[in-house]
């Protein structure tokens, strides 16, 4: 890397390992070929940009690879930042789309454009004439899904943006959810076409920022709202959840990314040796939520919790509700950076001894669901990399080993 692009992000630079079956991997960590390739697509007319900044990777070993970027202008430019994805498949070229040309998610351009998201929301929400939407992007995974709010006035609905084939998961997952004693956001308007679903808001303040701040709710609260949904009766046609295939792809995708890192390694091999046995005999036995954690709750203003994401609801398993939820604190209180009233280490204790005594639950058991879902977490090292991605990774797997016991 030696163009201009390059003398930016050099200080940034993410070496990533290489997949064997997807050679030209490497090209989608050179900031300088994809801005050759962006200007090839795009046109050579644009500015040079401030910077190439490395956003989410996502890797089948072996099959395929997502890579994307946010593109940030110089301030003299007076250009808003611009969203690239490239994906490459085995025996295939590498393409690259810019946000919102999302060729997974079919209702995202016209969501994502004013005009069009007024028409949208008009039709299918509720009638605005004569007024100007805002949109404004609050999430978006290549591929995936985005979230994005849009705004007439004071009036704002969130939108979620899918493929076709989650919609009717999302809905019945819904149903089920509907069933904790947690607030969910109101289903406002669908738009079939465009695997697209508008929520209503619900004010409040994210759960993780508020723990971060030491304002952190009573245990009491989380365990009796997913006390609700783990009695509800399991509803035919919902996916159970497939924890062993989530564990078996991060296995891989760890193994990959410690090639030649002997130590880590054998970190990896110890944490296995109990987790394997761990997933072969594990099976779903209740309704549960699934991907429990901090950043998908609100705290109202009258204490009540409000859970914001639930799309994974389904046959679970309840301890693994609650490991997972510590499992997130376990990261965020090793690599975020902490304030002075971070409480998400205590946090972590006081949510732990509170499920315990409640279930009557055996210490070993929720140790076992929390280093599971702590080794999943571990890929977020992997997923997001920054150049010390492979450090970051190795503490991770030593806190598993340190949790298994």
């Amino acid at each position: 890397m030696t163009g201009p692009v390059a003398a930016a992000s050099s200080q940034r630079r993410v070496h990533f390992p290489e997949d064997r079956a997807l050679v030209d991997l490497p090209k989608l960590f050179d900031t300088d070929w994809v801005w050759r390739r962006y200007r090839r697509q795009f046109g050579t007319q644009v500015p040079t940009p401030k910077q190439l900044r490395l956003g989410l990777v996502s890797q089948s070993i072996g099959k395929r690879a997502l890579v994307s970027y946010t593109v940030e202008w110089s301030p003299d430019d007076y250009l808003p930042p611009e969203h690239v994805t490239l994906r490459i498949e085995r025996d295939g070229p590498i393409k690259l789309y810019r946000y919102p040309d999302d060729p997974y998610l079919p209702g995202l351009q016209m969501a994502a454009d004013p005009e069009s998201a007024h028409r949208l929301v008009s039709r299918y929400v509720l009638a605005f004439p004569g007024r100007r939407l805002r949109v404004e992007r609050i999430r978006y995974r290549p591929g995936s899904r985005a979230v994005l709010r849009h705004r007439l006035g004071r009036v704002k609905f969130y939108a979620r943006v899918m493929r076709p084939t989650a919609i009717p998961v999302y809905f019945k997952a819904g149903e089920l959810a509907d069933q904790s004693g947690f607030v969910l956001p109101r289903v406002t308007g669908h738009w079939a076409e465009g695997a697209t679903i508008w929520l209503s808001e619900i004010p409040g303040r994210n759960m993780r920022g508020q723990i971060r701040k030491g304002y952190t709710p009573d245990p009491t609260l989380l365990l009796e709202g997913l006390e609700g949904l783990w009695k509800s009766p399991p509803s035919p046609g919902v996916r159970p959840f497939n924890l062993p295939g989530l564990y078996h792809r991060a296995k891989r995708s760890i193994r990959n990314a410690l090639k030649g890192e002997q130590q880590a390694l054998k970190d990896l091999t110890q944490a296995t040796r109990q987790l394997d046995p761990f997933i072969k005999a594990w099976r779903p036995s209740s309704v549960a939520h699934n991907d429990f954690y901090d950043d998908q709750m609100l705290v109202l203003p009258d204490g009540r919790i409000a859970l914001v994401d639930f799309e994974e609801t389904g046959a679970g398993d309840p301890l693994l509700d609650i490991g997972n939820f510590l499992a997130h604190l376990n990261w965020m209180f090793l690599f975020k950076r902490r304030g002075r009233g971070d409480a998400s280490g205590p946090y972590h204790t006081e949510l732990r001894e509170a499920a315990l005594e409640r279930f009557s639950w055996t210490p070993r058991e929720l140790d076992l669901r929390e280093a599971v879902c702590l080794f999943r977490v571990c890929t977020n090292a992997i997923r997001r990399p920054k150049p010390d991605w492979r450090d970051r990774l190795e503490k991770g797997l030593q806190v598993v080993n340190t949790t298994l016991g």
